[in-house]
């Protein structure tokens, strides 16, 4: 209902809708990380010790931004050194793995069980809450990771690439970080059975685990170790050290499966997900709506006639603009059309205003 400058929305005229959109993970929209990058400033600080920073570019360029971190974990506190000599396995691989034991499995006495096999050691990529949004999406994520820079052993030249099984998984499996899925041989989803018709290494168990609802990645390091021939344990012989209170550089380990995979061409695909909940405004110009201005201009200011007399029996405006009031007539949001849209008494509009939560 029109009311001066006004229009109460009727009860038709509001409709919400909640869509699940997806979008891309990597700086600048790019559907797929093409480059790596790590700083040496940060990996030779006290945070480098935890996890390293893994950029899209070079790290000292002012577009350089954080991708993903990699982590090591290690129940022991093996491969990094001791926080105090006096006190055994307590160390940065230690603290690492009880944090992300405690995200993923809500205890810090429950087991890492990557599909069959349990695991005292991982690998951890994470994602900050800005880039995966609501959650890393289903079926989208393709990582390779190259042999020839890990280990010295027989799968050592061996390209592996992975993904989840989201797209296999005959249920969703709910952990203390949400949905949990097995990382397995694939790519965007497609699981590659060539090796186990699930996509698990023959002899130690799945991948790793894929935790979408908290952008975290943990790669079983058992089975990237694994350095049979030609891959046929599934490994690539990526060469993973567990000395007590030695700095091993596990973690430069997987980052550098992972770059010299991608300046081989391969490229580390992975989207992001979220679900918007949208209000939808028709906004109804009746022909007997809005065909006078409301600028001061239009009208005499002592008579209040109007000063353009061609206007009094066929008045013509142009709609610019919507503004969308609250009950105390205060502007709340406004929508600006592409171009003015014509009104007289002749014509009626409707106008579609859509506003993403």
């Amino acid at each position: 209902m029109a009311n001066g400058a006004f229009t109460t929305f009727g009860a038709g005229d509001i409709i919400n809708s909640i869509d699940s959109t997806t979008g891309t993970l990597w700086s600048g929209n790019e559907p797929r990380l093409t480059e790596v990058y790590t700083s040496s400033v940060q990996n030779s600080s006290n945070s480098g010790q935890y996890y390293i920073h893994v950029y899209q570019t070079s790290s000292t360029e002012t577009t350089a931004a954080v991708q993903f971190d990699i982590a090591y974990g290690d129940e022991v506190g093996s491969g990094s050194l001791l926080y105090n000599t006096l006190v055994l396995g307590k160390s940065p691989s230690s603290t690492i793995f009880g944090q992300y034991q405690n995200i993923a499995l809500g205890d810090d006495t429950e087991p890492f069980i990557f599909g069959n096999y349990s695991s005292s050691y991982f690998y951890a990529l994470s994602f900050e809450r800005a880039r995966y949004k609501e959650s890393l999406a289903l079926g989208t994520m393709a990582l390779s990771l190259s042999g020839s820079s890990g280990g010295t052993g027989a799968g050592a030249g061996v390209t592996l690439s992975l993904t989840d099984n989201s797209n296999i998984s005959t249920g969703n499996v709910f952990g203390n970080a949400g949905r949990v899925y097995q990382v397995v041989s694939g790519s965007e989803g497609t699981v590659y059975t060539g090796l186990n018709a699930n996509g698990y290494t023959p002899d130690s168990g799945s991948y790793g685990l894929f935790l979408p609802d908290v952008g975290l990645i943990l790669l079983n390091a058992a089975a990237l170790d694994g350095d049979q021939p030609f891959g046929t344990d599934g490994g690539i012989s990526l060469g993973t050290l567990r000395n007590s209170n030695q700095n091993d550089e596990n973690m430069s380990k997987l980052y550098g499966a992972i770059s010299q995979s991608v300046f081989a061409g391969n490229t580390f695909r992975l989207n992001s997900q979220e679900t918007l909940a949208s209000d939808f405004y028709f906004v109804r110009a009746q022909n007997a709506d809005f065909n006078y201005s409301s600028n001061p201009s239009f009208v005499s200011g002592s008579t209040g006639q109007l000063l353009w007399p061609q206007m009094q029996n066929n008045p013509q405006t142009f709609i610019t603009t919507v503004g969308l009031y609250n009950d105390s007539n205060e502007l709340c949001a406004v929508a600006k059309l592409s171009r003015p849209l014509a009104k007289d008494f002749t014509k009626e509009l409707l106008v579609r205003v859509k506003l993403d939560y």
